[in-house]
């Protein structure tokens, strides 16, 4: 009953943790954001008390029990190993904990949260690591067969669903996502939990208050036959039916063992007096400084049209637009500062994935790696939408008011003279001064002292909020004429 439970439990949790990201309706966040949330270490770096309480209140009670229920990413290396498990039976040993390897990433994690190497510290955060997977990988497909139902609908005279564009929003973070699925369900299917066991630095914390859980799974040795079907299917590896211990640290209290067991010599509660090997157990002062250490150091620190490819009254593509060379990129509205949003945001994508503007888009630089900017060659950031700000999970974007966002400062736009086609191709144009939502652009003689000279934009970087409509609606190809720097530090206007 026990694993029936967690498995229903899970498998709810991983769906709801989906669809979180590949809605394209912009509705189901208002009823699942929460499960973003309720994740460890975006909690822990939102200085989200009460979850962080719960989590670890969950933990010493039941075990690790976050680690098969909650985490989308050990849920879905479950998935794989159950896959598997069709195929190959009794296929798991005991093996030793290793302890260096588990240990040295921890580390690693920390000192590059430290060090401020952001990307690294993405690279091994579970979550992000799940929602890249999901937006990268997962979504398209969505996306894909979104559109074919919209195309259905079409013919039928039904709009029950519209078409979404599917591009790739950066080639680096794909091939990331890519090789972050690959490695784990490898490590998965060959081992079941040997990347939340061994790699997972949220998994190396829990581990260290799963030890003294209050419920774990333990022997009845009187009732014991050793015929090892325990141990043969423990995905972490744990149960040692030789000498009648579980490694509790890396017990994810997934209840296989105790479905297995044919003698009831396995229980799952509070037993009077578990003992570990000798060998296998470190010094309680070391775990407990070990945990302390590495968590206080975590915890201090329908929109516009898309701009894809149309066709111009059908005789020429237009050219698609190449993304401006910024020398500080724009960062979403709610982020506050450049500090703040490095050092809170794990590039899980899930801000990407819900921009409806399509303005969103990872990093491509080695500093910012993964972690979303904006750059508006696809829409612009319209001051009324505040979507970003709304399901970041790690106090990365900050939750801000329509009013708010109206009035920050993201950037200001610069006009680049020799792309502006009114000057390069002698034509009239206007259209980021018609367009401007803040007023901050206005078109002015060319030659101050020639009234009748072309027209050109003049920017009132006072009253530029940033928001990118100049850039966007920009006619001039490949490069726009006008663009949006972006600001260290929001302000409010």
């Amino acid at each position: 009953m026990l694993r029936k439970i967690r498995i229903a439990l899970a498998a709810i949790m991983m769906i709801m943790v989906a669809l979180l990201f590949l809605d394209v309706s912009g509705v189901l966040h208002h009823y699942l954001s929460w499960t973003a949330r309720i994740q460890f270490l975006p909690a822990l770096l939102a200085l989200n008390v009460v979850v962080i309480v719960a989590l670890v209140l969950l933990t010493l009670i039941f075990g690790r029990i976050y680690c098969s229920v909650i985490c989308p990413l050990g849920i879905f290396q479950d998935i794989v190993s159950w896959i598997h498990g069709k195929r190959k039976k009794n296929r798991f040993t005991a093996s030793p904990e290793r302890r260096w390897l588990r240990y040295g990433v921890l580390v690693v994690f920390v000192a590059a949260f430290i060090a401020g190497l952001h990307a690294l510290v993405a690279l091994l955060a579970p979550y992000s690591s799940y929602g890249r997977m999901v937006t990268n990988l997962l979504l398209p497909v969505y996306q894909w067969g979104n559109n074919l139902l919209a195309s259905v609908a079409e013919r039928m005279d039904s709009y029950t669903f519209y078409s979404v564009d599917v591009w790739m929003k950066s080639l680096p973070t794909f091939l990331i996502a890519l090789a972050t699925f690959i490695i784990i369900a490898v490590l998965a299917w060959r081992g079941g939990r040997t990347y939340c066991n061994t790699i997972c630095p949220v998994g190396t914390i829990l581990a260290q208050l799963a030890r003294f859980s209050w419920f774990k799974v333990y022997f009845d040795t009187d009732k014991c036959k050793s015929c090892s079907l325990c141990t043969k299917n423990c995905k972490a590896s744990c149960i040692d039916f030789e000498t009648h211990k579980v490694d509790y640290t890396r017990c994810v209290t997934c209840g296989n063992c105790l479905e297995k067991c044919n003698f009831g010599a396995l229980h799952y509660g509070h037993p009077k007096a578990v003992a570990q090997p000798a060998e296998e157990a470190p010094s309680t002062d070391s775990n407990r400084r070990a945990f302390l250490v590495g968590a206080a150091i975590v915890g201090a620190d329908v929109a516009l049209a898309q701009a894809a490819k149309k066709v111009d009254g059908g005789l020429a593509v237009i050219e698609d637009k190449v993304p401006a060379k910024r020398s500080t990129p724009v960062l979403p509205p709610g982020s506050a500062t450049a500090r703040n949003f490095a050092q809170h945001c794990t590039a899980c994508q899930l801000c990407v994935a819900k921009c409806p503007n399509g303005v969103l888009r990872p990093s491509s630089d080695p500093m910012r790696l993964m972690q979303p900017e904006l750059s508006f060659e696809r829409g612009a950031c319209r001051p009324e939408c505040v979507e970003c700000s709304s399901v970041c999970p790690t106090g990365a974007i900050k939750p801000i008011t329509v009013a708010e966002k109206s009035s920050t400062v993201l950037g200001h736009a610069v006009w680049v003279k020799d792309n502006c086609l009114i000057l390069k191709d002698g034509v009239s144009c206007g259209n980021c001064a018609r367009h401007c939502p803040s007023g901050a652009i206005m078109m002015v003689p060319s030659n101050p002292d020639d009234d009748t000279s072309p027209m050109v934009p003049a920017v009132n970087s006072a009253m530029c909020i940033g928001c990118g409509m100049c850039e966007y609606v920009c006619p001039a190809r490949p490069f726009s004429a006008i663009y949006v720097e972006g600001h260290e530090q929001h302000q409010q206007i």
